[in-house]
C-alpha cells in the first residue's frame, strides 16, 4: 500500500478540515482541527520514536502504582481468534457467535472492477487483523479492537457487484431474487443489495467496532442498503452442542447438516473449474415473528404447529431433539401424531439433496405504534447452490406450513460467497483478477 493511500484510509475524500461555518461553527471547527492537529503531532512524534509500537506505548495509559488491571487469562473467551486465511471464509462453519450484524450495500455509480479491487484489499487487510485482536490500518478507536471474542467477516457478493465489475458471464445462475412466495410480505428495504458483510462475534461491542470500521471504509464505493442485528444467547449459556432457541421458545436449526460430514451441501465443488471453488451461496430472509398472537395459543397447540416438544425440542414421536421423526405415526384416534401442516414434516424431503446450513439470529427492534413487539430472525443460510437446495424447501413450507400463521417474511436477499484469501491475496481475488 503506498503512502497515498495509507492517507486516503485515515481521512477519506469528505474529511472535515475544520475551516467550513461562521461564527460558533467557526470556533467548534476551530476546536477540532486543534484537537486534529496535536493528534497528527503526537503521532508524528511516536512514529518518529519506533513507528507503531511506540506509537501504542505512547497512546496507552499511564498506570499508576497499585492500580495495573490484570492481565485476561489466555483462554478468556473475549481473546479467542479464529484464523482468517485459508481455503474457505470464516463465519460459516465456524461456531455461530453470540452476536451477529448483516449489513447491505449498494455500489455507487462509477464503481468498477479496479475499484472493487481497491475496496477489497482495504477490507483483506483490516479484517485480518481486527479477527487477531489488533485495530485496522486507520482505526480511530484501536482501543476497541483488543477483544476479538471469535470474531469473523464474511464477505459476499450480491447481482449488482458482477454488473459493475463487467462479469457477468460469471455471476452464477442461481444469483438473483429468489421465486416470489404467497406468504412474503417483502420490504425494499430489507432487501437485495451489491454487497454484504456478516460480522459476528461473542462480544457485541466488537461486533458493532468492527462494523463501523469496516462501513466507513466502504463509504467511497458504496452507500448503506440495509443493517440487521441479531444475538443467540450469552456464551457458554447453553450446554456445547445444544440448539439455540427462537423467541417463540422453539429450538432452532435441529437438522443442520455437519459441514465435515457432508460439505458438498455447503461448499460449491473445488472442481478446478470456476472461481466459486470453495466458496457457497448466503440467503438472507428476515421473518416476522406475530409473538402477539403467538401468545395466546396454548403449549399443545404450538407444539403441534411446529411438530417437536417446546421443552426438549424432541419430535412428537421421540424423546430427544435429534431424534428421526416417525411420520407414519398415528395416535389412538387414528390420526397422524405429526400433522401434515406441521412444520418439520413439511420441511422434509426424502431428497438428502435438499438442506441447508442455517446459522440464523434472533432480532427484537421497537415495535410500532399499538404493537407489543417487533421480533423475528435474520434468518441466514449457506449452500452450495440456493436452486437446488433452498428454493424447493421454501416452496413446501409456502403451500403449507402452519406456522405462516405467526411468521411472515419480509426481508430478501441472496449473495455468492467468494473462496476465502490464502497467503498473500485479498478477498475475491479469484474472481476480481480472472
Amino acid at each position: 500500500m503506498t503512502g497515498s493511500e495509507k492517507v486516503d484510509r485515515a481521512h477519506g475524500p469528505d474529511a472535515d478540515d475544520g475551516t467550513d461555518g461562521v461564527g460558533s461553527a467557526r470556533r467548534g471547527a476551530s476546536r477540532r482541527a486543534f484537537l486534529r492537529g496535536g493528534a497528527a503531532a503526537f503521532g508524528g512524534a511516536a512514529l518518529a520514536l519506533g513507528g507503531r509500537s511506540a506509537w501504542e506505548a505512547a497512546a496507552a495509559p499511564s498506570p499508576t502504582a497499585g492500580s495495573a488491571a490484570p492481565a485476561a487469562p489466555p483462554d478468556a473467551s473475549g481473546r479467542a481468534t479464529v484464523e482468517f486465511r485459508g481455503a474457505r471464509q470464516p463465519g460459516v462453519t465456524t461456531p455461530p457467535q453470540a452476536f451477529g450484524a448483516f449489513v447491505a450495500f449498494d455500489l455507487v455509480e462509477g464503481v468498477d472492477r479496479d475499484a472493487l479491487v481497491r475496496l477489497m484489499r482495504i477490507w483483506t487487510d483490516d479484517v485480518e487483523r481486527l479477527m487477531a485482536g489488533e485495530p485496522g490500518l486507520a482505526d480511530t478507536e484501536p482501543e476497541l479492537a483488543t477483544v476479538p471474542a471469535s470474531l469473523t467477516v464474511t464477505v459476499g457478493y450480491g447481482p449488482g457487484l458482477f454488473t459493475a465489475a463487467g462479469l457477468e458471464d460469471r455471476r452464477p445462475t442461481w444469483l438473483r431474487p429468489l421465486p416470489a412466495f404467497g406468504v412474503d410480505r417483502l420490504e425494499d428495504r430489507w432487501n437485495g443489495g451489491d454487497l454484504v458483510l456478516q460480522v459476528c462475534a461473542d462480544d457485541d461491542t466488537t461486533v458493532s467496532h468492527a462494523l463501523r470500521l469496516l462501513t466507513k471504509e466502504a463509504r467511497t464505493f458504496t452507500t448503506v442498503r440495509w443493517v440487521q442485528r441479531g444475538f443467540r444467547g450469552t456464551p457458554g449459556a447453553r450446554p456445547p452442542g445444544t440448539t439455540m432457541r427462537n423467541l417463540m421458545g422453539q429450538v432452532d436449526g435441529t437438522r443442520n447438516p455437519d459441514p465435515g460430514i457432508d460439505p458438498d451441501l455447503v461448499w460449491h465443488p473445488d472442481d478446478g473449474a470456476g472461481w466459486l471453488a470453495g466458496g457457497t451461496s448466503m440467503v438472507v430472509r428476515r421473518i416476522a415473528m406475530d409473538l402477539d398472537t403467538w401468545d395466546e395459543l396454548d403449549r399443545s397447540g404450538r407444539e403441534q404447529a411446529v411438530g417437536r416438544r417446546l421443552d426438549t425440542g424432541a419430535p412428537l414421536t421421540g424423546t430427544h431433539e435429534h431424534d428421526e421423526p416417525d411420520l407414519a405415526a398415528k395416535d389412538a384416534n387414528g390420526l397422524d401424531v405429526i400433522g401434515p401442516f406441521a412444520h418439520i414434516r413439511r420441511a422434509r424431503t426424502d431428497d438428502a439433496g435438499q438442506r441447508f446450513l442455517r446459522r440464523a439470529y434472533n432480532y427484537d427492534a421497537p415495535p410500532s405504534p399499538g404493537a407489543l413487539s417487533d421480533s423475528g430472525l435474520v434468518f441466514v443460510t449457506f449452500q452450495a447452490d440456493v436452486d437446488r437446495q433452498f428454493v424447493p424447501i421454501q416452496q413446501r413450507l409456502d403451500e403449507l406450513d402452519l406456522l405462516n400463521e405467526w411468521t411472515t417474511p419480509v426481508g430478501s436477499a441472496v449473495f455468492a460467497v467468494p473462496p476465502g484469501a490464502r497467503p498473500g491475496e485479498y478477498l475475491g481475488q479469484v474472481l476480481l483478477d480472472g
